[in-house]
């Protein structure tokens, strides 16, 4: 009503306690809103007061025995014995909250005073513009255009303010002001909504683009493997032939056995025979020379068959490791091709999204 004067204003997140638990807030609106200290100079009462849309959402008459309590560095609240309730608000800075707590604490001594006063039979003909100094003063007056952005106005006389506040308080509760506030609030909403979806379709981009390069590098490393393995196979055939050179010196080995054994049976032979059959020394000279010469060949023989067995154990042994290098060149090209799998559908369903 117009016999009531704000005397200061902020914004702030407006909370109630839970009736239930009596510990847990409940918020009395998304947004945060315009919180008020009014002074009715009919009744010497002063108010804080808080509407949201068409509803008051906060009508709290100041007692000297309330106390505002800081909870936190942004946090504070006091308890409404008459509304049967607590109150609590959350502030955009530290600063605000000291602001609020300040005339807080100047406003309960005003009523005070002023409840005094009417004890007294000494009231003022307007006490509105007559407090002493630990009252109130009702030129300083806050407005709030948003949270962090307060500013700050002071009248020149009572009378300016006076004139000024009426025309703000009827533009604030008529229905116009009221629609506006709504969509003004609506249009922030969805502000940040739109912010909030450029930001998700950014980041969905940059990982779009991280799946494509983390794709080309898959399809390149299996490039390389497929290479590797067409190098493997091409020595796979390499080992077939040297199977087949394999089975030849298996055979050539077999024959050279079979050949050592039948000399060393002709040498038996010749030894167990040189006594009866050497009659002259010529023949025995002739003799010795052909055993000279086989067991030089035995030993050329036996040399040829140590090589034999070991270049076949190398032959072996390389051929154990190529293939093992296969298996595991195969194994990794199965797990690169499971995981590019995966990245095309992951990429598949991102494009259907």
């Amino acid at each position: 009503s117009c016999r009531e004067q704000p005397i200061f204003s902020t914004r702030a997140h407006v909370f109630q306690i839970d009736p239930a638990t009596k510990r847990n807030w409940i918020p009395a609106s998304k947004h945060a809103l315009t919180v008020s200290y009014f002074y009715d100079a009919t009744r010497n009462v002063y108010r804080i007061i808080s509407v949201g849309g068409t509803k008051a959402i906060i009508n709290s008459t100041i007692t000297p025995n309330m106390t505002f309590t800081k909870t936190s560095q942004k946090f504070g609240q006091w308890a409404d014995s008459r509304a049967n309730t607590v109150y609590g608000l959350g502030f955009a800075s530290e600063q605000h909250l000291s602001q609020f707590a300040e005339k807080f604490q100047e406003v309960k001594e005003a009523a005070r005073l002023a409840r005094e006063k009417s004890q007294d039979k000494t009231e003022l003909t307007n006490p509105a513009l007559n407090i002493t100094s630990h009252q109130v003063l009702p030129s300083p007056i806050i407005s709030s255009n948003g949270p962090g952005e307060d500013k700050l106005f002071r009248s020149q006389s009572a009378d300016v303010e006076i004139t000024t506040e009426k025309e703000r308080l009827k533009k604030m509760f008529s229905e116009g002001s009221v629609s506006e506030v709504q969509w003004e609030a609506e249009f922030f909403s969805l502000q940040d909504n739109n912010n909030k979806l450029v930001a998700a379709l950014h980041e969905a981009n940059a990982n779009v683009d991280q799946w494509k390069k983390q794709l080309a590098a898959y399809q390149e490393e299996t490039e390389t493997l497929r290479q590797r393995v067409a190098e493997l196979e091409s020595q796979g055939a390499h080992d077939s032939s040297s199977e087949n050179n394999k089975e030849e010196l298996s055979q050539t080995l077999e024959e050279l056995e079979l050949l050592i054994k039948a000399k060393d049976e002709e040498i038996q032979m010749l030894k167990s025979q040189k006594c009866g059959r050497w009659e002259a020394e010529g023949e025995r000279e002739e003799m010795l020379q052909k055993l000279q010469e086989l067991e030089t060949h035995n030993a050329e023989l036996e040399r040829r068959l140590h090589l034999a067995e070991q270049t076949l154990a190398e032959t072996l042994a390389e051929r154990e490791k190529i293939q093992n290098e296969v298996t595991k060149v195969a194994e990794i090209m199965d797990v690169k091709i499971f995981e590019l799998s995966e990245i095309r559908q992951g990429l598949a369903k991102l494009v259907e999204s």
